[in-house]
């Protein structure tokens, strides 16, 4: 059992949700989509297509990192994905796909990011752990990308936060800032919860609560064996399995 003797969650009123990644499965979807638009150039479930995949996702870590730390760049992410796929398929590696993908394509593959596959763990445990708290998204998807990923995977939130209105990208601390601020809650009172180390850090910098979720494709092995929660000499204020396993803890602490 999750120990949170360290951690009072009966305080927590607000958890705030990373989303790619953490509540919805972009490395399934978009490796999947990627190869099925291709026009046969990329196979499905292919290294080729896995590869696609994790290049566009690192050019938006490095995207995002820039602009979050004062650099040139839209804070609109379907924007952003667009350019890193234009810039993409300028290269040796991808230039047989550039071939056969026009504007209506990229248009397509675009919105891909716009209907990613849930965690299996996603949908219950966010419907139970909504009955006890506000749960929110706070993310760095632009608004109509992230109010689509709710309406396509019926994810239950109370509210959506895209760093998009607040004008930067997470992990820049303006982010968690301002969604303590539209709360009206003191930073204590809120949790973030995410699948990367980064984000949970720059969240803590601030006073928020930190939950840690690991998955599979999120972070590297050795970072997600390597997370403890502060009562173990770790960095995080807990550590969880899952969505049901946090909804679990909170639902207990409630009736305690």
């Amino acid at each position: 059992m999750t120990n949170t003797e360290h951690l009072d969650l009966r305080e927590i009123d607000a958890c705030l949700f990373d989303v790619f990644g953490t509540v919805l499965n972009w490395h399934s979807t978009v490796t999947r989509q990627v190869a099925r638009l291709s026009k046969g150039r990329l196979l499905e479930g292919s290294q080729d297509a896995v590869d696609f995949a994790e290049e566009w996702r690192a050019g938006y870590y490095a995207y995002v990192k820039r602009v979050s730390q004062g650099g040139e760049g839209t804070s609109n992410a379907d924007i952003m994905h667009r350019e890193i796929l234009d810039d993409m398929l300028t290269t040796p590696r991808w230039s047989h796909i550039a071939e056969v993908w026009g504007e209506s394509d990229r248009e397509d593959l675009t919105l891909i990011w716009h209907n990613l596959d849930a965690y299996q763990d996603t949908i219950p445990g966010l419907t139970e752990l909504k009955r006890h708290v506000n749960i929110l998204a706070l993310s760095n998807g632009n608004f109509r990308l992230l109010l689509d990923l709710a309406k396509n995977q019926g994810v239950p939130w109370d509210g959506i936060f895209s760093s998009e209105l607040f004008g930067s990208y997470k992990p820049n601390k303006k982010v968690y800032q301002s969604a303590a601020y539209h709360l009206s809650l003191p930073p204590h009172k809120i949790a973030m919860v995410a699948a990367h180390k980064h984000d949970l850090l720059a969240a803590a910098s601030v006073g928020f609560k930190t939950i840690y979720v690991p998955r599979p494709a999120e972070d590297s092995p050795e970072v997600r064996e390597s997370m403890r929660s502060k009562k173990d000499g770790g960095e995080v204020d807990l550590i969880v399995k899952d969505f049901e396993e946090l909804a679990r803890l909170i639902r207990e602490a409630r009736q305690s």
